[in-house]
């Protein structure tokens, strides 16, 4: 299966640009607090200030889909809740990263980032919540699992259709 080495490099490059990101914007913020120069009146030590916490911040951010990827490496079971949204959001910030980099930095940078997108969306996509290894309920199981009796699911019928039974058809006098 192509699905626990994908987290494992998703882990993995999610730490690395998280610390990458994080060291980037405290070096800018360093960079800026010795140049001593205010940029259109503002500040300059709230300029470096602010730079560092948005490199914690978003380093942080990183790490934290880092991890996520890592515990479904480990686990070989989809991300599901918080986890799911911050890789969908890693995936859609690397995508804008992407697109500003075409321009701004240049292609390398830009194919790095459709890489670093293209490996997340093969982790979302390749871990299907029904079909993962583990899942606790069937394809076919009612909400609440189980059988309702007589090879039947939770209450259901026992071909496995709706429970409910329709109202009857309304007559014309």
């Amino acid at each position: 299966m192509v699905r626990r080495p994908v987290a494992w490099v998703v882990a993995v490059v999610l730490f690395v640009e998280g610390l990458g990101i994080a060291a980037l914007q405290w070096f800018l913020g360093v960079v800026v607090d010795r140049q001593d120069m205010s940029l259109a009146g503002l500040d300059p030590d709230v300029m470096s200030l602010s730079s560092k916490i948005g490199g914690v911040v978003f380093g942080a951010y990183f790490a934290l889909c880092g991890l996520v990827a890592l515990l479904v490496a480990l686990r070989d079971r989809a991300p599901a809740g918080l986890g799911r949204i911050l890789l969908i959001s890693a995936a859609v910030v690397h995508a804008l990263l992407g697109a500003f980099a075409w321009g701004l930095v240049g292609w390398t940078a830009f194919l790095f980032m459709v890489v670093v997108l293209a490996l997340i969306v093969l982790l979302l996509m390749t871990y299907d919540a029904q079909g993962a290894p583990g899942s606790e309920e069937p394809v076919d199981a009612a909400p609440g699992g189980g059988t309702g009796g007589e090879g039947s699911p939770a209450g259901g019928s026992p071909a496995g259709g709706s429970p409910v039974t329709p109202p009857p058809a309304p007559t014309t006098p």
